[in-house]
């Protein structure tokens, strides 16, 4: 099932499963405030993704995981981290707990995290640290994977 192997699949299936938690009574009444910052975190994470895909299409490189990539792009919001698109999505799922009042699904942050570190960024750090070695590595000393 490599074809359903993508992050967007992952982070729908995380948000899926946070809205679930909270229809099953694992909510908590949020002030509008809480849910409005969700509301911020989605927004954030959409923009952090549109700019990282603005960034790998100016630099004719894939956005595409498990596709070796045919450039490194380390500015623009890669210079903030090194995997904007990732953490983007980290920032929606936060989101759409909040939206939803899920102190579940808030938990399931980090989770997600895990799971997009050892599905794809293992992979894609590997890649980029055998095609283009040393700015890599310079890159990755000056430059957190998350935050």
């Amino acid at each position: 099932m490599k074809y359903l192997d993508y992050p967007p699949i992952w982070l729908l299936g995380f948000i899926g499963l946070t809205w679930a938690l909270a229809q099953v009574g694992l909510t908590i009444a949020l002030p509008l405030w809480l849910k409005a910052l969700g509301g911020v975190l989605i927004a954030l994470g959409l923009g952090l993704m549109a700019l990282a895909a603005f960034a790998m299409w100016r630099h004719h490189t894939t956005v595409v995981p498990h596709r070796i990539p045919s450039d490194i792009v380390t500015d623009g919001v890669f210079r903030l981290t090194r995997n904007p698109i990732y953490l983007g999505d980290a920032f929606t799922l936060a989101g759409f707990a909040l939206l939803f009042g899920s102190p579940a699904g808030v938990v399931l942050v980090p989770v997600f995290m895990a799971v997009i570190q050892s599905r794809f960024i293992a992979e894609e750090e590997a890649w980029l640290g055998t095609k283009f070695s040393e700015e890599f590595q310079t890159w990755a000393k000056k430059t957190r994977r998350w935050l």
